[in-house]
């Protein structure tokens, strides 16, 4: 048997006026996903543990099998592994976006999704010009990156209260600044970068190709060092990885599942959706599970772009869910899991708690009756699993 889980990164939404009172999935045509949806079984999943907040480290951790209140240690420490960061006891790490700051307010938290070679130099310069001790800047992808640190109080550190940039957009940020005790050193290293960023080449160009300035830091997300149990171990499957962001192959490495990189994929809505589709399937002639995630619903649901977002889903249907149907009517010996991995409402930019709607189909999976894919279809039937591992569970019973 082979298994493949599909993760369309924050796809469930509310109804939005403009789509006539639709969500995103409902307005988009996803033939490949309504055909899944009426041959197997497609109900609400509650991704998000009760006490846990509703991110992507969450809901992926969940959706790869896993209980996020036994195995969550951090974002920043997940992301730190895709790197091939190993933090020590006695160290730290911290999620580090360069955003884009304006007159106080949170203007981007993307800094206008600045590319990787750009970012690349301005992390590069910070770790070479705030060369202190204990302080070491690691460039990821994007805007997205990693501060490790080895503080004098490791407990009181993790503690200290930070705030995801995308969930302040528009925002004076002097509110959301981390806060609690050891968060000075944090605050420091967040204004010593305005400084230096401000007047890098990097941003001075940017600005004069209209394009936002990555003229700040921001950090949170902070985790120790995980200890994740192998995907193998656990379920008794040989796996792979397909994301384009660190954090979910982070999640990959230390499951030990092989992490697959795809050309063109960027996690954003010109992702090689294809490309994706075409790597995991080849993946699956040497394994038996594949993970394809793809971030670009999210991205689009952050910036409250409902266009945008309805076309990613229509992409993803068309190129990755088509793809897999195709493969699955020459492989009948072959079950597919979708499930976004937590909602991320157009109107709210922020992702939210409430349970999303998956597909189950493939061997031995009968249909409960749904004959089209959406949050409402879904929501008819109830909460089928009460947590990500829960489905997964049931998902790869043999």
């Amino acid at each position: 048997m082979k298994y493949i889980i599909l993760v369309p990164d924050g796809m469930a939404d509310e109804p939005i006026a403009e789509l006539g009172g639709q969500t995103p999935m409902e307005a988009a045509k996803i033939p490949h996903m309504d055909e899944l949806a009426a041959s197997g079984l497609s109900a609400l999943v509650q991704t998000i543990p009760d006490g846990l907040p509703p991110g992507s480290d969450i809901g992926n951790l969940a959706l790869m099998g896993y209980d996020p209140k036994a195995n969550f240690s951090g974002r920043a420490s997940l992301e730190a592994a895709s790197l091939g960061i190993k933090l020590r006891d006695d160290e730290i790490a911290f999620r580090c976006n360069l955003i884009t700051e304006k007159d106080g307010i949170m203007d981007d938290y993307s800094a206008g999704h600045i590319s990787t070679e750009e970012a690349r130099i301005l992390i590069e310069d910070l770790e070479r010009s705030i060369d202190w001790p204990d302080v070491r800047f690691y460039p990821g992808k994007s805007y997205r990156h990693l501060l490790v640190l080895r503080p004098t109080g490791l407990a009181e550190m993790l503690k200290v209260k930070t705030i995801p940039p995308h969930d302040i957009l528009n925002q004076p940020i002097k509110q959301y600044l981390p806060q609690g005790a050891q968060s000075e050193l944090l605050l420091t290293l967040m204004e010593k970068s305005r400084g230096i960023l401000s007047r890098h080449q990097v941003n001075h160009s940017r600005l004069d190709s209209n394009e936002k300035p990555a003229n700040m830091i921001w950090l949170w997300g902070q985790g120790c060092r995980p200890n994740l149990p192998l995907f193998k171990d656990r379920y008794g499957l040989t796996g792979s990885v397909i994301s384009a962001v660190d954090l979910v192959n982070g999640i990959g490495c230390l499951a030990g599942l092989d992490i697959i990189s795809v050309p063109g994929a960027n996690g954003y809505y010109d992702t090689n959706y294809k490309g994706k589709a075409d790597y995991a399937l080849e993946s699956l002639k040497t394994h038996d599970f594949v993970y394809v995630h793809v971030e670009a619903p999210d991205e689009a649901g952050h910036n409250g772009d409902y266009k945008a977002k309805k076309a990613a889903i229509e992409s993803f249907d068309k190129d990755i869910v088509g793809s897999v149907v195709k493969y699955m009517k020459g492989n009948p010996d072959v079950r597919v899991l979708v499930s976004p991995d937590h909602p991320t409402p157009v109107a709210l930019r922020t992702h939210t708690l409430s349970p999303v709607p998956f597909i189950i189909a493939g061997k031995g999976i009968e249909s409960n009756g749904v004959k089209l894919y959406s949050e409402k279809v879904a929501g008819s039937k109830g909460v089928k699993f009460c947590s990500g591992e829960e489905m997964v569970r049931y998902f790869l019973k043999r």
